[in-house]
């Protein structure tokens, strides 16, 4: 048995109760259906509108007509369901992780990605995103040379910027979604706290399946709360077809230099945000940190799947923070629960069916769900942050680093004035992870190391959102 396989063995919590398959919390064996199906779907549920919604908002700055735009969330779906399934099943052992992660497309790329499709065409984003594949996949081979510019200070910090930049996707989908006629109105509200109740309720005093489905539950729940108010409609189900294969290279790629280095340096911030969400998911889930080659493999793994959606006419993929909260929480690892998650999004890219009855769930109902992991990410950061003491070095490092990248990204325009080059802002002003990821690293490798004593940790698992305690004891 592996290193890995056997601190995976050890991870289970105390509290699991005897009538729930312990298989679930072990990376290989293959669990019970009944427990399988709502570990799988809640993964599905917490994230399939962050694979569908970014498409979509790419679609929208594009131009794109309804057929294409329904292209795009296809090949998303597919895309996404094939990284799933890479990384935990490396190719060759070496392109994936092998680690609890749920990977796709995701909110990561959009506001550069905006920013090119907007300024350039899809097809030069196309094109912009393979050379972006290209650097993601040197960047995993070179990792071990370079990895010393993300010790747990640095990650710990992207961690949290990451948590805290998720707060207000949650709250836009509680108050209905950014754009819809009723948003922040009382029906929207409603049905988003009592899908918060809901899942709340059940991860902290649920028993089994329903207290590691809290998640999948708490949706089914809400979905069907939100029936009288009109929010579910059935319309795009009748309509959709049952059957459809993605369209190898529907577009022309173009290769412009500018929107090519533009994103090469993007895919190399998203990456310190994998690696973040990796360190936070292994360390919360398995009581220890990813290795090099794990690393290394699910840097490689995205860098691949961004080439093949680029000749797809797709996007590309990264980890769904979220999700990465849902593993800390329930200690579910085993790979056959992400790989049914895989299952169903390739099931949903080919079958538009499936497809649009995921999209029929209302947004306050997914916010309501997933807001409760956003703050266990945030929390992990800090632990990470801390795990070799929370000096004057590392709090200047966090501090500063934070600053620049929450600030910039809540100023808007604040590096679009006279002067200022229209690439700047499209690198470091459409997200906060990428100035506080960069502040962190320059930080961190000009200031001197403090002498100081080792901290006397208990261990390493960070703090779940619905642990008590006594659990932590």
């Amino acid at each position: 048995m592996s290193t890995s396989e056997a601190t995976a063995e050890t991870a289970s919590p105390e509290s699991v109760e005897h009538d729930l398959s312990a298989v679930l919390f072990k990376r290989n064996g293959f669990p019970p259906i009944q427990d399988l199906i709502p570990t799988s779907l809640q993964h599905v549920l917490a994230s399939f509108a962050g694979v569908i919604t970014p498409a979509m908002m790419i679609a929208t700055a594009c131009g794109f007509t309804p057929d294409q735009e329904t292209a795009i969330i296809q090949v998303a779906l597919v895309l996404s369901g094939i990284d799933i399934l890479l990384q935990q099943f490396p190719l060759f052992g070496r392109i994936g992780a092998g680690l609890p992660i749920l990977t796709g497309v995701s909110f990561a790329f959009l506001p550069a990605f905006q920013a090119v499709g907007l300024q350039f065409d899809f097809p030069t984003l196309l094109g912009a995103e393979l050379v972006g594949g290209i650097v993601a996949i040197l960047f995993g081979m070179f990792y071990s040379k370079v990895k010393r510019l993300f010790p747990p200070l640095v990650t710990g910090t992207v961690i949290f910027t990451i948590g805290v930049s998720l707060y207000p996707t949650a709250i836009k989908y509680m108050a209905g979604g950014a754009g819809s006629a009723n948003f922040g109105g009382i029906s929207n509200w409603t049905v988003g706290l009592l899908t918060f109740a809901v899942v709340f309720a059940l991860a902290n005093f649920g028993k089994g399946v329903l207290k590691l489905g809290s998640i999948f539950f708490s949706i089914i729940i809400g979905v069907i709360v939100s029936i009288p108010f009109g929010m579910v409609d059935t319309s795009e189900v009748a309509a959709a077809s049952w059957f459809s294969l993605p369209q190898f290279m529907p577009y022309h790629i173009t290769f412009n230099p500018a929107a090519c280095i533009t994103l090469g340096v993007v895919y190399v911030m998203v990456n310190v945000q994998l690696i973040g969400d990796l360190s936070a998911a292994s360390a919360g889930s398995m009581d220890r940190m990813p290795t090099e080659r794990e690393i290394g493999g699910a840097i490689k793994a995205q860098g691949v799947v961004s080439i093949i959606s680029s000749f797809f006419g797709g996007l590309p993929t990264s980890a769904f923070g979220q999700n990465v909260g849902i593993i800390v929480s329930n200690r579910v690892i085993n790979r056959w629960v992400f790989g049914g998650a895989a299952f169903v999004f390739l099931a949903a890219g080919l079958c538009p069916k499936l497809s649009a009855t995921l999209l029929m769930i209302p947004q306050p109902v997914i916010g309501g769900a997933t807001i409760s992991v956003f703050g266990t990410i945030t929390l992990n950061g800090i632990r990470i942050l801390v795990k070799d003491g929370l000096t004057p070095r590392a709090c200047t490092v966090f501090g500063i680093s934070v600053a620049f990248g929450l600030g910039i990204a809540q100023v808007a325009g604040s590096l679009t004035g006279p002067g200022m080059p229209a690439w700047v802002n499209t690198i470091f002003g459409t997200s906060a992870i990428t100035p506080c990821a960069i502040m962190a690293i320059i930080l961190n490798s000009v200031l001197p190391p403090e002498d100081k004593e080792a901290p006397d940790e208990k261990n390493l698992r960070p703090l779940a959102y619905n642990d008590t305690e006594d659990e932590q004891a």
